[in-house]
């Protein structure tokens, strides 16, 4: 496999063709899969008609199950190095739509991960779990009586054996091919996460028929892994692969990858209205070098990272949506007014979730087993 078909879940690797993505890894457009939804009854999620959600695997397979009664749980992790920042959102979003369908949800925290990976102290790994992840998931909406909440390294024996029991079925030379370079860090950071997808089938954590597991593109390599174990450790356990679903990443401020590392890149859900609001200020736009030339030849929304938290965060009606992006495009709306605009909503976003945010780090810490080391 070329190097550039290669992808890095733990890199800053930018994904600029997803086309790509779906001929080389097998991926299916998600696209295909919206009309089966409305055909069963399946509200879709903003992100699915917008087409955010761009490709799934074998998400098909299970709401054909889900609508025959099967069990079904949605997974997914956060690695607990950084706060809680507007590309995590992405992520919230889809868990709480999941369990409005009725889905029990999973939360991952990669503590493991974080400490092996990015070398990140025990205590901050904790305290940023739970104050920054859990309790920012609450505050968006995801019911925690109907959450399961867990750190990698307080799963008990069963999680642990399957770890065990992956590490015999594949090779260096294969998990080189998926991912590239590695150390021994990453190699049990994937087989961990391997358990942490497929764990939930067993009966020890509520012996759910299926799993879907909603990520980013970037997380591919996990799942590709993941499946490929399920079909080898037959002979053990019978497992069922885990279904996907795959949205775009959300750009930086700057127009790159949105990282915690770079804070200017972001906007936390934590941050002071003043920092959020420079931030938003500062952004990079699709507009053109003078006012006189956008009123003439329009602005490029495509380009702007303002249009991007319109598409992914503060504007619900697609209507509303299709209308400011027709009056970038016609060069009516400027982007001063529009910058404006975002922050009035962003303001109102923010100011209503710091509210309950305070109240939902008080439950975080009463559901959620801390480690003791």
């Amino acid at each position: 496999m070329a190097d550039q078909d290669k992808i890095d879940p733990w890199g800053a690797i930018e994904i600029k063709d997803y086309n790509r993505l779906l001929a080389t890894f097998g991926i299916k457009p998600f696209s295909q899969l919206r009309p089966l939804l409305v055909e069963q009854g399946i509200p879709l999620h903003l992100y699915m008609r917008r087409g955010i959600i761009f490709g799934h695997r074998d998400l098909d397979i299970v709401m054909n199950e889900f609508k025959k009664g099967k069990r079904i749980a949605v997974l997914t992790g956060f690695m607990p190095s950084g706060r809680f920042h507007f590309g995590h959102k992405l992520t919230a979003d889809q868990l709480i739509y999941y369990q409005s369908l009725g889905f029990k949800i999973f939360v991952a925290l990669a503590d493991a991960e974080a400490f092996a990976v990015r070398r990140i102290p025990r205590e901050t790994a904790i305290k940023v779990g739970v104050e920054e992840y859990v309790a920012n998931l609450i505050a968006l909406g995801l019911d925690p009586k109907k959450t399961e909440f867990y750190f990698q390294t307080n799963r008990g024996t069963p999680y642990y054996r399957l770890i065990q029991l992956f590490s015999g079925k594949v090779t260096a030379a294969e998990m080189t091919a998926i991912y590239g370079d590695l150390t021994p860090a990453k190699i049990v950071s994937s087989l961990t996460q391997a358990a942490d997808i497929l764990h939930v089938q067993l009966e020890e954590y509520g012996g759910y028929d299926y799993v879907i597991v909603p990520v980013g593109a970037d997380q591919d390599p996990h799942l590709r892994l993941t499946r490929d174990l399920t079909d080898r450790l037959r002979e053990v356990i019978d497992l069922t692969r885990p279904a996907s679903t795959y949205h775009k990443l959300i750009r930086g401020l700057d127009g790159a990858k949105m990282s915690s590392s770079r804070p200017d890149s972001t906007i936390f859900l934590t941050d002071p209205l003043e920092t959020a609001r420079k931030k938003l200020m500062a952004a990079l736009t699709g507009g053109r070098a003078t006012a006189e030339e956008q009123r003439k030849l329009g602005g490029i929304p495509e380009k702007c990272t303002i249009y991007d938290l319109y598409m992914y965060h503060l504007i619900l009606d697609d209507e509303k949506l299709r209308e400011i992006y027709e009056e970038c495009r016609s060069g009516r709306l400027l982007c001063g007014k529009c910058k404006r605009y975002a922050w009035s909503l962003l303001e109102e976003f923010l100011r209503e979730h710091r509210e309950k945010l305070e109240v939902a780090k008080e439950i975080a810490y009463k559901i959620v087993e801390v480690p003791g080391f």
